[in-house]
C-alpha cells in the first residue's frame, strides 16, 4: 500500500471548503495532507486531468440483507458494490432476519464490514424489538456499540405513544438520529403500487399518497413537542415536500432524502407488471417527482440516497401481488443522479456533492464528507462525461433486480478510495 498518494489535475470539488477548481490532492498515511496548487514527492500519482476529485459519496440508506438474507446480498458483497459505485461509506438498515435489534447484531455487521475492506459500513438499529412496533429496542447498548441511528425501515412505527417514547429516549444519546419509513398502514393497505388511475386500471391495490403524509404530518407533531433529530427516509409524494418544507421553517430539526427511482420513474413504468418497478414507497406521478426534484433544488431535500434493496430472481419473477419490493441501483446510482438532475441542470456539481456526501455526513454524525486538512482520506474520482451502459451482468451486487438494465448514464467511478487506500479502481482488479 502507497502511503503518499498524489493526485494531480483533477478538477477538486468540496462544498464544505467552498472548493470548486483544478487542483492537487496530496495524501499522507491514509490522511488528507493539503489540497491546492502542490505537487509533493509522493509513492504513487493519479492523473486526474478531466476528471473531478469529490470527497467520498456516503449513502446512508442501503440493505445489505446480512445476516439472514445472506444469498441475496452480503455485507461483503454490498461493500463491493459500493465502492464500485464511488460510495466510501454506507448505512445498513435493520430489517434483517432476524431484526437488527441488540449491541451484538450492530457490533456484527461492524466486523463483517472491516473483514470486507471495501467500503465504511455503519448502521442503524431497529427502533423497536424485532421491527414489530410494540416495544422499544435496546437503543442504549445499540447506541454504545456505534450505531448512527434508529429506524423500523421497512415498516413505519404505527403506535404514536411508542414513537414519541422512542423520540425521547433519544435524547439520552449524542449524535443519535431516529429516522422513519413513513406509512400509515391503516390508510396503505395491501396496496402495491401508487393508488391512482394505473392501478385502477391493472387492477392491483394502490397505496394513497396519504399513507405517507398522514404518518409525516403526525410524526412532525411529536417533533414539534420533543424538539428531537428525525430524519424522513425515501420522500415520494409533493405534499410530503411541503410538510416538511413548512416544518424546516418552523426550524425543527428534521431532515430527508429522496432516491433515485422517485427522481426519474412514475407510475406509469408499472403498466407492464414488471416487478422491477415495485418500490416501497411506490413509484408515484410526474408531479411528486417535479416537487421532489424543486425540494432538492431550494435544499429542502438533504441528501441522496439510494435505498439499495437486492433480491432474487426468483422472488422478483413472482406476480406482482407477491413479489417484494425494491430496486438493487446502488453501482448507477450516481449516473442516476447526474442524469436526473445535473443534465436538465436542476442543481450544479457542488450542489450534488453537497447531498451526496456532505449533507447526509452530518445526518449520520459521522467527520467525513469533506477533503478538509487532516480528515481521513476517502475521496471519489469520476469521468463525469464518460457515458456507460448499465449492464447487471456485471454488477457486483448479488442481486439484479434494476429497471435501468440497458439504460445508457454519464460519470463513471474511476477510483474509489478510502481511508488512503484504493478500494476500487476503474481500471485493475483490487
Amino acid at each position: 500500500m502507497a502511503k503518499n498518494i498524489l493526485i494531480k489535475n483533477g478538477f477538486v470539488i468540496d462544498p464544505a471548503n467552498k472548493i470548486n477548481q483544478k487542483a492537487n490532492v496530496y495524501i499522507v498515511d491514509g490522511k488528507i495532507a493539503e489540497v491546492g496548487k502542490i505537487e509533493p514527492k509522493a509513492d504513487m500519482v493519479i492523473d486526474a486531468a478531466g476528471k473531478y476529485v469529490l470527497p467520498g459519496l456516503i449513502d446512508i440508506h442501503v440493505h445489505f440483507r446480512e445476516p439472514g438474507d445472506e444469498e441475496e446480498e452480503t455485507i461483503a458483497s454490498g461493500s463491493a458494490a459500493a465502492v464500485a459505485g464511488g460510495f466510501t461509506s454506507v448505512v445498513c438498515m435493520p430489517n434483517t432476519e432476524p431484526a437488527i435489534d441488540d449491541a451484538t447484531s450492530v457490533e456484527y455487521i461492524h466486523r463483517m464490514g472491516r473483514q470486507a475492506r471495501k467500503t465504511h459500513v455503519y448502521v442503524m438499529g431497529a427502533i423497536t424489538k424485532g421491527r414489530a412496533g410494540e416495544q422499544l429496542s435496546e437503543m442504549g447498548f445499540m447506541a454504545q456499540a456505534g450505531a448512527v441511528g434508529f429506524t423500523d425501515d421497512g415498516s413505519g412505527v404505527q403506535n404514536v405513544s411508542v414513537m414519541l417514547r422512542a423520540l425521547k429516549y433519544s435524547s439520552m444519546f449524542k449524535n443519535i438520529v431516529i429516522s422513519q419509513h413513513c406509512q400509515d398502514n391503516s390508510l396503505a393497505g395491501s396496496g402495491v403500487m401508487n393508488a391512482g388511475f394505473n392501478s385502477t386500471v391493472l387492477g392491483i391495490p394502490g397505496i394513497d399518497p396519504l399513507a405517507e403524509e398522514m404518518m409525516l404530518w403526525r410524526d412532525i407533531q411529536l417533533v414539534r413537542k420533543t424538539n428531537m433529530r428525525y430524519h424522513v427516509q425515501h420522500v415520494s409524494t409533493a405534499k410530503s415536500v411541503e410538510l416538511i418544507r413548512q416544518a424546516k421553517k418552523d426550524c425543527l430539526p428534521i431532515t430527508c432524502e429522496a432516491a433515485p427511482h422517485h427522481l426519474l420513474l412514475t407510475d406509469d413504468a408499472c403498466c407492464d407488471y414488471d416487478t422491477n418497478y415495485k418500490v416501497n414507497p411506490p413509484l408515484r406521478t410526474e408531479k411528486d417527482i417535479e416537487a421532489i426534484k424543486q425540494a432538492i433544488k431550494d435544499g429542502t431535500i438533504d441528501a441522496l440516497a439510494s435505498d439499495h434493496a437486492p433480491h432474487l430472481k426468483s422472488e422478483k419473477e413472482l406476480e406482482f401481488l407477491a413479489a417484494p419490493f425494491g430496486i438493487a441501483s446502488l453501482e448507477c446510482a450516481l449516473g442516476l443522479y447526474i442524469k436526473a438532475l445535473i443534465e436538465p441542470k436542476i442543481i450544479d456539481w457542488p450542489q450534488l456533492v453537497s447531498i451526496m456526501a456532505e449533507k447526509p455526513a452530518k445526518i449520520i454524525s459521522v467527520d467525513k464528507g469533506t477533503l478538509g486538512k487532516g480528515k481521513q482520506a476517502d475521496i471519489t474520482i469520476i469521468n463525469p462525461n464518460y457515458e456507460y451502459t448499465v449492464d447487471v451482468n456485471k454488477f457486483r451486487s448479488k442481486s439484479k433486480n434494476c429497471p435501468y438494465n440497458g439504460d445508457k448514464l454519464k460519470g463513471k467511478v474511476e477510483y474509489t478510495i478510502v481511508g488512503g487506500e484504493i478500494r476500487y479502481s476503474a481500471f485493475a482488479t483490487v
